[in-house]
């Protein structure tokens, strides 16, 4: 167990490094000597690289608790004149002195939410395991499968073109309509092609974990599908708003959220909002991926502090953008005696920090802190985020975390190596 273990954390850290899905990365590592040589899994003769179902237990070896574990004992040992002798050839310690926070929005791997193409995705899900239930000799009497199926994408068709039309608001609602009574039909014979192989699921070749994947995956849409139709019926017929709160945005994914952040090219952004801390180095130092809708950002000052100070000492200087001021984070950060280096929203105090020159430092450094969300998103997460399922997504972003610190860290002792060499 120890020795996968081991080829588990090798393994992770240059998958999330080089941004390659498992297959890819399974290519990649049974071609490369480098990846074989970092992995410690060298290709010969009875000897294979891990395969791409190999590398998806891999990522899942580890819990979020482990992973964060491992990022604070090395952040731990850098910030000591010890460690950063032995893992980047430098007397003095890495400095933890100066914090740059800021959030942003992990966009989930879902199409655009519109309220009716859920009744498409409910309509295909549900015809696909009636077919792979009926493949199996379980039949129970209803029209042809592919008629269905080819009703419904018909009447997207008619949805997606009435925009054109001078009549477009009463030619979407009746399309509307008879796409909820299809969806009904289409949700009536699911359920009993779901009772009747919960009933008969011996007579099939299925084990009985593969006859619980068909069935979960039906219930997981039948669940949601009243849902869906009520809500396409208040936006689209009723032409009555839904509480963000209360719309299903994706029937596969849950715990994915409306995030309004103003962006120039994202008004509006689905997925989970993201916490990142750095210090003046680049290293990430805190974090949180938020399961529910995100609080605003002015309430995560407190626990982002008191993480830090526990982990690695007390701070200098913790510097954010204007949405996390606030009179009890001046009061925090004053009673902490740390320097209060965050933006303030009065611009009558913000004239008068501007003539502090600490404060207009740590202020033009914090634009680095974009490039680094920018970096962590793009190169680490990926665009979008393969991971599928919060809880996969939260151990998604840790091995990420831990994959750009080692990153930097490796970056950090090049530099060091060539300024040696310079001298």
């Amino acid at each position: 167990m120890k020795k996968h273990m081991y080829y588990a954390l090798r393994c992770n850290v240059a998958r999330h490094l080089t941004g390659e899905s498992y297959r890819l990365f399974s290519l990649r590592l049974a071609d490369s000597p480098l990846l074989q040589w970092f992995t410690h899994t060298p290709s010969f003769e009875g000897v294979r690289p891990p395969s791409k179902s190999r590398l998806e237990r891999y990522d899942k070896i580890f819990d979020v608790e482990d992973v964060q574990s491992a990022i604070r004992g090395l952040l731990g040992t850098v910030f000591q004149a010890q460690g950063a002798e032995t893992l980047l050839g430098r007397e003095e310690a890495v400095s933890v002195r100066n914090i740059f926070a800021d959030c942003t929005c992990v966009k989930a791997n879902i199409h655009f939410p519109v309220d009716w193409v859920l009744l498409r995705d409910a309509a295909r899900t549900l015809i696909a395991a009636i077919r792979l239930i009926r493949a199996q000799g379980l039949k129970h009497r209803m029209p042809e499968p592919a008629g269905l199926l080819k009703e419904m994408n018909r009447l997207c068709l008619r949805m997606t073109h009435s925009r054109r039309r001078p009549d477009s608001r009463a030619f979407r609602k009746a399309a509307l309509r008879e796409m909820k009574k299809l969806a009904r039909v289409m949700e009536s014979h699911a359920t009993r092609y779901r009772d009747l192989l919960m009933k008969n699921w011996p007579q099939t070749d299925w084990s009985e974990a593969e006859t619980q994947l068909v069935l979960d995956r039906m219930q997981r849409v039948l669940s949601q599908l009243p849902a869906a139709i009520r809500q396409a019926h208040e936006r689209i017929i009723g032409e009555r708003p839904v509480a963000n709160a209360d719309k299903i945005l994706s029937l596969y994914e849950e715990h994915v959220h409306v995030l309004v952040r103003g962006k120039a090219g994202a008004e509006v952004e689905f997925g989970n909002g993201l916490f990142l801390a750095e210090q003046e180095d680049g290293l990430i130092v805190d974090w949180a991926f938020f399961k529910d809708q995100p609080k605003a950002d002015s309430t995560l000052v407190k626990a982002s502090l008191c993480r830090i100070t526990q982990q690695y000492g007390p701070i200098g200087a913790y510097c954010t953008d204007r949405g996390f001021d606030s009179r009890a984070n001046a009061d925090l950060l004053e009673a902490e005696q740390v320097f209060n280096a965050i933006c303030p929203k009065n611009p009558e105090r913000l004239k008068e920090q501007t003539e502090e020159p600490r404060f207009m430092k740590l202020q033009t450094r914090r634009g680095q802190t974009e490039a680094r969300i920018a970096i962590f998103k793009n190169a680490f997460l990926g665009r979008p985020m393969r991971s599928k399922g919060f809880g996969h997504r939260h151990n998604t972003v840790a091995w990420c975390v831990l994959t750009h610190n080692l990153w930097v860290l490796a970056r950090m002792a090049e530099v060091q190596e060539e300024q040696r060499k310079a001298a």
